[in-house]
């Protein structure tokens, strides 16, 4: 029996995830649904610039603020105490800073800010995108911590209409969420995976159809869940 998956990638995967997939006739099509552009102008290199000589508590919740933000240090490596997702940012963040700047980790905005109040964080720096997310800055601002926003990158929407019914679709953000479903609807079948908490409840505003998450928030992670998802489906197919 021919057990034939397709799935949607909303953005570029490792090679070998796809190769892996495809000798367990899962096939996955990668289009991307937003771009991401840094935007570091020089009074905000500057700021970045004396912030970088003081010791501050910043807060990272994308791969791509911190990789903006190592590319503007120039190679520096300032006395930060860092906050930020796990998964790729973090591996991000150990690589250049050291594994003894991070001082907390979550699974999402939400749990990262909360460990900031846990940990008694009085102000912070957000180096973040232009579309980022309410969860942490509100949170934040509840408890009196005092927050600086600084924008170091853009987020840019990119949909593209999708014609096949795929059976289920890998969502990494919130905005490729927004983006995909801007010009997409989804078929009854298709199950639906999220990178986490944040992404899923974006799921949920357009789509009553199932809901995956992924147990860290890694892109590989996602995609190896949906990969064990449709295998476990043809072992219960075929007992």
């Amino acid at each position: 029996m021919n057990h034939s998956i397709n799935i949607l990638s909303t953005r570029p995967i490792d090679t070998l995830l796809i190769e892996e997939a495809a000798s367990k006739d899962i096939s996955i099509d990668c289009i991307s649904f937003i771009d991401t552009t840094v935007s570091i102008n020089q009074d905000k290199k500057e700021r970045i610039k004396a912030i970088s000589k003081t010791n501050n508590t910043i807060v990272f919740t994308s791969m791509n603020a911190a990789e903006a933000i190592i590319e503007s240090l120039g190679g520096t490596k300032p006395s930060w105490d860092i906050y930020c997702m796990g998964g790729t940012t973090k591996t991000i963040i150990k690589d250049y800073f050291g594994a003894d700047s991070i001082k907390g980790t979550g699974k999402d905005a939400l749990s990262l800010a909360e460990g900031m109040i846990n940990n008694g964080t009085q102000e912070a720096v957000f180096f973040c995108g232009n579309i980022r997310r309410d969860e942490l800055p509100q949170l934040l601002k509840e408890h009196q911590i005092g927050l600086e926003e600084v924008v170091v990158y853009e987020t840019i929407v990119t949909p593209h209409e999708i014609t096949i019914a795929y059976d289920a679709i890998l969502f990494f953000s919130p905005s490729a969420v927004d983006s995909f479903f801007s010009v997409n609807k989804v078929v009854e079948h298709t199950i639906l995976f999220a990178i986490g908490n944040t992404t899923a409840k974006a799921i949920g505003n357009y789509s009553n159809n199932p809901i995956v998450k992924a147990d860290t928030p890694e892109k590989d992670n996602l995609v190896k869940k949906a990969v064990a998802y449709f295998q476990n489906k043809f072992a219960t197919h075929n007992l």
